[in-house]
């Protein structure tokens, strides 16, 4: 009987937290600094999930050591559903670039749902020879040894997306790191380097202004942005299989409340409905998920198997952040 009247008072109690959250504000972390494109998701976010949390979101922006700084700070904190984390693909990505992290990705969050998918672009320097991607391939093999290839730095999503499509050609580049896309894609516009792969978050504008010359796209499908319409994937250009874009997610401390959790699922499934949300996000070139990853249980799958995809990209290149 006292077991059933302790059980009683358990579930009460956890109605009434339920029932009462969010009583203050709810922090989301960003890894990175104020003003980059994971930054700006986080914001338009925050604006999206006020309404169905019916609270105050602040964003605090934790940057350092690729992301993992705040990420362990958000593994660390209390697990009450007031200190979330807002990460992209860096978070699978970390296991195989750090050799030594605070954090496990798969063991230390509540996963909430994905966000969006940002597809990228492979992108030339306006001076290249090439105008189409038959044309590029031609050019890379007559070229084996003096291509280059710029990146924003370890880790950085040119960098994954450039490490992948060097091994899908089976042909080594000279890669070329920078401190961020912004001086890499005034080296490219400039002539400096000659190849990027990067988002199209970055590099739509550049493409329409015919500041650099574009040859595909990293996703699937072909993309219905107007200036980006007519690229090839590179799927259907021979490289099978290839799909790379970089994706945000939303995470929870681990041992955060199951209700408190499913609360926030279920605000973030309403926030990514919002009209106002999917046409920012469509403005930055992002496609807002609508499949079942909105979910933590497909959200979780996703991720483990974005772990095991890059694992081997990263080791076989011998590249690491730390």
């Amino acid at each position: 009987m006292k077991k059933i009247l302790f059980a009683t008072a358990a579930l009460v109690a956890a109605s009434a937290a339920l029932a009462e959250y969010p009583e203050k504000p709810i922090t989301i972390v960003v890894p990175f600094s104020a003003g980059g494109p994971t930054d700006k998701v986080a914001r338009d976010l925050a604006e999206a999930l006020r309404v169905p949390l019916k609270a105050t979101i602040v964003i605090e922006n934790v940057g350092g050591a690729g992301g993992t700084l705040g990420t362990a700070k958000v593994a660390k904190a209390a697990p009450d559903g007031y200190t979330l984390l807002l990460h992209h693909i860096g978070i699978a990505t970390a296991p195989a670039l750090y050799r030594s992290l605070s954090f496990k990705p798969l063991e230390d969050f509540e996963y909430l749902g994905l966000i969006n998918e940002v597809p990228m672009t492979v992108i030339g320097k306006p001076g290249l020879p090439a105008n189409n991607w038959g044309e590029l391939t031609k050019w890379l093999k007559d070229n084996q040894g003096k291509v280059n290839l710029a990146h924003a730095g370890l880790g950085a999503a040119s960098h994954l997306c450039g490490l992948l499509f060097q091994q899908s050609l089976k042909m080594e580049m000279t890669t070329v790191p920078y401190k961020g896309t912004g001086p890499a894609m005034t080296d490219l516009m400039g002539g400096q380097v000659d190849l990027m792969c990067d988002q199209t978050t970055n590099t739509t504008a550049q493409i329409a202004s015919g500041k650099v010359k574009a040859y595909a796209v990293t996703t699937p499908k072909r993309l219905a942005t107007p200036t980006l319409a007519k690229l090839p994937t590179l799927d259907e250009s021979g490289l099978k299989g290839f799909n790379v874009s970089i994706w945000h997610g939303l995470y929870a401390p681990k041992g955060t409340p199951k209700a408190v959790a499913d609360k926030l699922n279920t605000a973030l499934k309403t926030a990514l409905k919002d009209p106002g949300f999917v046409k920012r996000e469509e403005e930055l070139g992002a496609v807002v998920v609508s499949d079942a990853r909105t979910g933590p249980a497909e959200h979780k799958k996703f991720v483990g198997d974005e772990i095991a995809k890059w694992g081997p990209v990263i080791k076989a290149a011998g590249q690491y952040a730390d």
